[in-house]
């Protein structure tokens, strides 16, 4: 099960789909896994006050990935994602807000399903199977250069 609950109407208000755009994507991340996970879509602020209290990272960031220990099973664990911040994002990258929330959320997913991108292999294993999953999505390479000047998006 997918729960998605919206903390910060902005999301909601930039982006009328915004749940469902989070369900699909969390849900090909999934893909055969069994579990359960809940998605807070928030504001910079709360994202902000986690972020420092458990990362010591005094600053909002795009996604927070919490994965729950195993004797938590079937939740898998937590994402919390920034409105501000993606919405930044989105613009800066020349993508839409509906792509650039697919790509947070099949991120955080993975880091949920134990992959991580710290070590330069596991980057590189983790953005192709991003890639793969978004692409099933019908979601463009997100680590593909933006080019304004040829209207990529």
């Amino acid at each position: 099960m997918i729960e998605v609950e919206v903390e910060d109407e902005a999301w909601t208000d930039a982006l009328p789909d915004a749940v469902a755009v989070v369900e699909r994507a969390a849900t090909a991340a999934l893909g055969a896994v069994m579990g359960d996970v809940v998605v807070l879509l928030t504001d910079d602020a709360a994202v902000r006050a986690i972020n420092a209290r458990f990362r010591d990272r005094d600053q909002p960031t795009n996604v927070l990935s919490f994965p729950a220990a195993e004797s938590a099973a079937p939740h898998l664990g937590d994402l919390m994602l920034a409105h501000g911040v993606c919405a930044a994002e989105a613009k800066v990258q020349g993508k839409t807000l509906a792509d650039h929330l697919t790509h947070l959320t099949v991120h955080g997913m993975l880091h949920l399903l134990g992959r991580d991108h710290v070590e330069e292999a596991e980057a590189e294993a983790m953005e192709a199977e991003e890639r793969t999953l978004l692409a099933s999505l019908g979601v463009a390479d997100p680590y593909r250069p933006h080019d304004p000047a040829h209207g990529d998006a």
